[in-house]
C-alpha cells in the first residue's frame, strides 16, 4: 500500500469547519501522482507516449468528519484492471494520524491517446510500474461491463430556449 501525507489547509475547509469534499478529490489525485513520481513514472515519459490518464468517475464514502490541525494520511491501491490494461480502478482510504479509516474513495480511469483522444491500453513502460502491483487484497480483472456501471448518458438543451436574454434560467 502506498501512503501520501497532508496537512489540512485552510482552503481545504468547507463552511462547516471540516474538511471538503473538493479535498478529497484533489487528495486523491495529488496521491495518484505522488505515486506515479515514486514508481519513476514522469509527465514527460506520458508526453513521449503521447498518453495520459483520464478520471471517468469518482465516488467518495464518508465515515466522520475530519479537521484542520491534525495531518491525514491517503492510501491508493489498484484493485481492478481490464484485461488489456486501458481501463484501472484505484482506491484511496483515508487515515487520521491514529490509523483511523475516516473516509474511503474509489475512483474508475482509463488511458487517452493525446493525438488521437482515444481509449487506449499503456505501454508497459507505464503499466508495469503503475498498474501491474501495489494491486488490492480483493484485485480482480475489471470487465467491460463493469466499466459502463453507471449508465448515465448526456443529454444536451438547446440552451437558446432555456435561457432569457439576459442569459438567467
Amino acid at each position: 500500500m502506498f501512503l501520501n501525507k497532508f496537512d489540512i489547509r485552510w482552503s481545504d475547509l468547507d463552511p462547516n469547519q471540516h474538511l471538503a469534499n473538493s479535498a478529497y478529490t484533489n487528495f486523491m489525485s495529488a496521491t495518484r501522482m505522488a505515486y506515479m513520481t515514486k514508481q519513476g513514472v514522469s509527465y514527460n515519459d506520458l508526453k513521449k507516449h503521447s498518453i495520459g490518464p483520464v478520471v471517468l468517475r469518482e465516488e467518495i464514502h464518508y465515515f466522520k468528519e475530519v479537521f484542520p490541525g491534525k495531518p491525514v494520511y491517503v492510501s491508493q491501491e489498484v484493485f481492478a484492471v481490464s484485461e488489456e490494461g486501458s481501463f484501472y480502478k484505484i482506491r484511496h482510504n483515508f487515515y487520521d494520524d491514529q490509523g483511523g479509516n475516516f473516509a474511503r474513495g474509489e475512483m474508475l480511469g482509463t488511458w487517452l491517446d493525446m493525438k488521437t483522444r482515444k481509449i487506449v491500453a499503456p505501454p508497459s513502460e507505464i503499466y508495469d510500474p503503475l498498474m501491474g502491483s501495489n494491486h488490492a487484497a480483493d484485485f480482480k480483472i475489471l470487465t467491460k461491463e463493469e466499466t459502463r456501471v453507471a449508465n448515465v448518458a448526456p443529454a444536451d438543451i438547446d440552451l437558446a430556449n432555456e435561457l432569457d436574454w439576459f442569459g438567467n434560467a
